[in-house]
């Protein structure tokens, strides 16, 4: 199941088609992962499409790269903020209700919240939060049997990056790993799927680290 904003349609459609053309089934939801009112939709769209929610992974995310903390507004604080925290807890929260026991939480932290870069205050402190979030939640809930791990990636290719960065930071991003080069989301995607599996039926609280060799603990 899909959650983006309508000026995501191609890339939401790319997505659909790769799960299908690997044989699942895929809804669309439309919506900003800030409201409750889209979150209300995630979870409808799980229980009326396919009867029941058994895995969550928390992906949506903001930043912006500042050289000066003068830079950072209040509107942009709070958007980053509100998407990168508020969108994974009020969606944990909900699935909670949901999920059975042996149901799964995935939230995505970064190298960020261990080694924050100053250009990316706002995002990094988020990132911070939702490793504490990741270890709070659960403990709360394995106590229904649910599992709720992270995953904290290093430099990744995304469209976030050209997008948020200054073209001369984008030309070196990820030369400071061991692999001299970012990570691409397929390289991250077997991590979840790892994490969601029964293979990993004895891991929670935890965060995976795939930073190419950056990980500073």
């Amino acid at each position: 199941m899909l959650s983006f904003l309508p000026e995501e349609q191609t890339d939401a459609d790319d997505a659909a088609s790769v799960i299908e053309k690997a044989g699942a089934r895929v809804v669309k939801v439309a919506g900003d992962i800030q409201q409750i009112e889209t979150i209300d939709k995630l979870i409808s769209a799980a229980d009326n499409h396919f009867g029941r929610l058994d895995i969550v992974v928390n992906n949506a995310g903001y930043q912006m790269s500042h050289e000066n903390i003068p830079e950072v507004s209040l509107e942009e604080l709070d958007h980053t903020f509100r998407t990168n925290v508020f969108g994974t807890f009020l969606l944990s929260r909900a699935a909670l209700k949901k999920l059975p026991p042996g149901g799964v939480i995935l939230n995505t932290t970064s190298i960020q919240a261990y080694d924050p870069s100053p250009q990316l205050v706002a995002y990094a402190a988020t990132k911070a939060t939702i490793l504490s979030m990741t270890k709070n939640i659960a403990e709360l809930a394995i106590k229904q049997g649910v599992r709720v791990n992270a995953v904290a990636p290093g430099p990744v290719w995304t469209p976030l990056i050209p997008s948020t960065m200054p073209i001369e930071k984008v030309k070196t991003f990820g030369a400071n790993t061991g692999f001299d080069r970012p990570a691409q989301p397929i390289e991250l995607a077997k991590i979840f799927v790892f994490l969601a599996s029964d293979h990993a039926s004895y891991v929670t609280g935890e965060a995976y680290g795939a930073t190419g060799g950056r990980t500073p603990y």
